[in-house]
């Protein structure tokens, strides 16, 4: 009695031309590998480049582009620790980073879960929000400081309510001048965050929210309690991004408007690896800020990312 074996799959009956299981895969891939080398070139040259350089230059004492070179090994991290205006630069950068994060993320939230249920005018209010981010940083820390100016708009208006008694030198004062940066923060950050999150939540299925209207729940509840969920890890992406132009790029609006000033008071890390590597040169000192507002960064963003990671 004759057994028959089964043909393997590869021999089944195929159309005419029809290319085998495999076939090509090897040259697609290479195809593929050829295509990315020039991003990896520039990510290599123009990414990892600089951040090898930082940790590099954070270890020479080199005080200035024109003076001689030397090793300083753990030098410049232990002259960094000594100094209290470091320590003061961490703590100006905390509380703006606790201050300004929350109020801007719950802020473009809610007002991008307004522009999201598409409100008469709506397409206008996206177009409005994005006017902070048309204007460039000097433009914008002008504005702040002719309204803050001890002859500006802030103390023109108290002065007409009769609150004369509460006008002051907004800038020019210990006590005020890092809260007038965190403002300008929030009010630069929050129009296109919300329009972020408007994008986002347009994205939502509007069953979720009229089942949960029909239920009861008012736009509150169904703001944080259906539609916050679901867009949660979206929502840890753009507290990501506003963490790191906050930490990063607050330099600029403290070189316009305070210079770190009064004394240390508004002083942030950021603008400390400016004010030592182009003021003082001393450019084993900036970068070892430089690698400690890297390491501060990187600890920032996982934090972020497993608070925001979902849950279900």
């Amino acid at each position: 009695m004759t057994t028959l074996t089964p043909l393997p799959d590869h021999t089944a009956v195929r159309p005419p031309g029809a290319p085998l299981p495999g076939a090509g895969r090897g040259p697609r891939r290479q195809g593929g590998t050829i295509l990315a080398v020039p991003a990896l070139v520039w990510y290599l040259v123009f990414m990892i480049g600089p951040l090898v350089a930082i940790f590099v230059v954070a270890a020479l004492r080199w005080p200035g582009m024109l003076q001689p070179v030397s090793f300083a090994g753990l030098g410049n991290v232990r002259t960094v620790l000594a100094d209290p205006v470091f320590w003061d630069a961490v703590r100006n950068t905390a509380v703006q980073l606790v201050v300004a994060l929350p109020i801007m993320i719950g802020c473009a939230y809610m007002l991008g879960y307004y522009v999201a249920q598409r409100p008469p005018g709506h397409r206008i209010i996206r177009y409005l929000l994005f006017v902070p981010g048309l204007i460039s940083t000097p433009a914008k820390a002008m504005v702040f400081y002719a309204a803050l100016s001890p002859d500006g708009l802030v103390n023109g208006a108290l002065k007409s309510a009769g609150l004369g008694s509460l006008t002051d030198a907004w800038l020019a004062s210990p006590s005020t001048a890092l809260a007038c940066l965190i403002a300008l923060d929030v009010w630069s950050g929050i129009g296109f965050t919300a329009v972020l999150f408007a994008a986002r939540l347009g994205s939502v299925p509007d069953e979720l929210g009229e089942a949960a209207q029909l239920d009861g729940a008012g736009h509150w509840r169904t703001m944080w309690r259906i539609h916050w969920p679901v867009i949660r890890d979206y929502t840890g992406v753009v507290t990501m991004l506003q963490f790191l132009w906050t930490l990063f790029g607050s330099a600029q609006h403290v070189l316009l408007l305070t210079q770190g000033g009064p004394g240390t008071s508004s002083t942030t890390l950021s603008f400390l690896v400016y004010q030592k590597a182009f003021i003082a040169a001393d450019l084993g000192y900036s970068q070892t800020v430089g690698v400690l507002l890297f390491l501060v960064g990187l600890a920032g963003l996982l934090a972020i990312r497993r608070a925001f990671r979902q849950t279900y």
